[in-house]
């Protein structure tokens, strides 16, 4: 999916929501554990119940890798279930050099090798050019670069003082944002950080940004959209737990449709305002 693919449906479906598939199994209505594939049917259906209220799926493939082969097979099918009019990211968080990095580019984009083909991976931009350059080589592919995080630990690295002007996060943003476009390029930035985005948008006012952090971490939905949106909304909300755990029973998908419908709708109350 491309930039203005992109676009059309946050129109068309007045969102901007990002439903994170970060699947426990232990943490799945204990009913469908006797299912061939308890992960698949999970997210089979939270998708089925929430894909007219989202414009995006994000898999985090720890939660899948973590179970060897049953869980790549989980991944793969998920992807395929994934519909199409949806942005779809592995959530992967990959940064190598060289060849390496074209293998992970492959492992995510090039279906005839692996079986999938997501829109999106996020990459770890520490070892430079050489770590991201490979995943922009695929057509309408984007690498979504980690620039400000939520976590605590964000603290011990992103926030030193690169230059007299500029915190480490905001040189990486500065950089990275000459080696693809906002074409390809995307930046994630926690919710958590609420006016940062005032400073994100500095150096990167035209690229989309993947804000996880509001929902179950506590991050706002208005200080985010406040700060962060720009005139094509720029955004990608995820919310990961707060959807997909919105009740443990057998009425799970239909919480998780509650939840991403009311979410879709303060976000259509945003977009109109635009």
């Amino acid at each position: 999916m491309n930039r203005k693919e992109l676009i059309e449906q946050i129109r068309l479906k007045k969102s901007f929501l990002c439903i994170g598939l970060d699947t426990d199994i232990t943490k799945i209505p204990a009913h469908l554990l006797d299912t061939e594939d308890p992960v698949l049917e999970f997210n089979k259906q939270i998708i089925d119940a929430t894909k007219e209220y989202c414009v995006s799926y994000k898999i985090n493939t720890a939660f899948y890798e973590s179970r060897g082969l049953a869980g790549w097979k989980s991944l793969i099918d998920t992807w395929n279930y994934l519909p199409k009019d949806t942005f779809s990211i592995a959530d992967a968080k990959r940064g190598d050099i060289g060849n390496t990095s074209e293998m992970y580019a492959k492992a995510f984009f090039d279906q005839a090798s692996s079986g999938m083909s997501f829109d999106s991976v996020t990459v770890a931009p520490y070892m430079g050019t050489d770590s991201v350059k490979p995943f922009l080589t695929f057509k309408d592919k984007w690498a979504i670069i980690l620039a400000l995080t939520s976590n605590e630990g964000s603290k011990d690295f992103q926030f030193l003082q690169a230059d007299p002007d500029n915190k480490l996060f905001e040189k990486v943003i500065q950089k990275a944002a000459d080696w693809g476009s906002n074409e390809n390029i995307m930046f994630v930035v926690g919710a958590t950080r609420g006016d940062a985005f005032l400073t994100i948008r500095k150096h990167a006012p035209d690229h989309f940004l993947l804000v996880p952090g509001v929902g179950a971490q506590g991050g706002s939905l208005i200080d985010v959209c406040k700060y962060g949106m720009n005139k094509d909304c720029g955004l990608l909300i995820n919310s990961s737990r707060a959807v997909i755990y919105a009740s443990s029973g057998h009425d799970f998908a239909q919480a998780a449709r509650e939840e991403a419908r009311k979410v879709q709708n303060e976000m259509a109350i945003i977009l109109e305002a635009m």
